[in-house]
């Protein structure tokens, strides 16, 4: 029987990772899809190919663009990673990223006839981004069959899967580790620090981002010992 086929954003870290082990064992062939942007946080890279390898994905596809030359965020711009905690959406959001990234997804699914297009966002243990909430996914998957050749002729109807969007961060570790994922992996943090050795091993988390904090409190929750802290 053929496998039917889907395209998973993977960032590497621990939501997209998760999100992958969700699709692959829902028996989907995974085409993985990440982005160099020239981001701040550039090890992630490094941890999505090591996801992509590990857990077997047909293909992965690295995209890049340059988001520095629009900035506007901690992560494409010199501002400052915040350390401390803020009631407005923080500056470590990229304006719009998450529409870009899915409108790579669904060109790259057209082209594969993949129904299922895959994003780890979450709306639980998240910073407020407003391109991770339940209506903004359902509002791109309107468009999505509003816009596209092969929804127009009726040939097929893409869903955007977000599976761990009502989980806490606990929830989704929980959830790769019963899926046997390995959390080495994978990467978190907004502001790697210089750390020894060579390839994904020549940074550490910083400890003090939002997306650390977020898997630090997740890791304690779920009971699991994040193997990315080291003794």
């Amino acid at each position: 029987m053929k496998m039917k086929k889907s395209v998973v954003l993977l960032s590497g870290g621990l939501d997209s990772a998760t999100t992958f082990a969700i699709a692959k064992s829902e028996g989907f062939e995974i085409y993985a899809l990440s982005f160099d942007y020239n981001q701040r946080h550039r090890r992630e890279l490094e941890s999505a190919a090591l996801v992509a390898s590990a857990l077997g994905a047909k293909k992965h596809l690295v995209i890049r663009f340059d988001l520095r030359e629009i900035g506007g965020s901690a992560l494409t711009a010199d501002i400052d990673v915040p350390t401390t905690p803020s009631p407005h959406i923080p500056v470590t959001y990229v304006p719009a990223r998450n529409t870009i990234f899915l409108s790579f997804a669904l060109g790259w699914a057209e082209v594969l006839e993949a129904e299922d297009i895959f994003i780890g966002a979450n709306a639980i243990d998240y910073s407020g981004y407003p391109d991770c909430r339940p209506e903004y996914l359902r509002a791109f998957e309107d468009m999505a069959n509003l816009a596209t050749k092969i929804t127009v002729e009726g040939k097929m109807k893409f869903k955007i899967r977000a599976p761990l969007i009502s989980l806490k961060k606990s929830e989704i570790i929980q959830k790769g580790a019963q899926l046997g994922l390995d959390y080495s992996l994978t990467w978190s943090c907004y502001d790697p620090q210089p750390g020894p050795g060579r390839g994904p091993d020549a940074a550490v988390p910083c400890g003090r981002c939002d997306s650390c904090i977020f898997r630090v409190k997740g890791f304690r929750e779920a009971g699991i010992t994040d193997p990315l802290q080291k003794p």
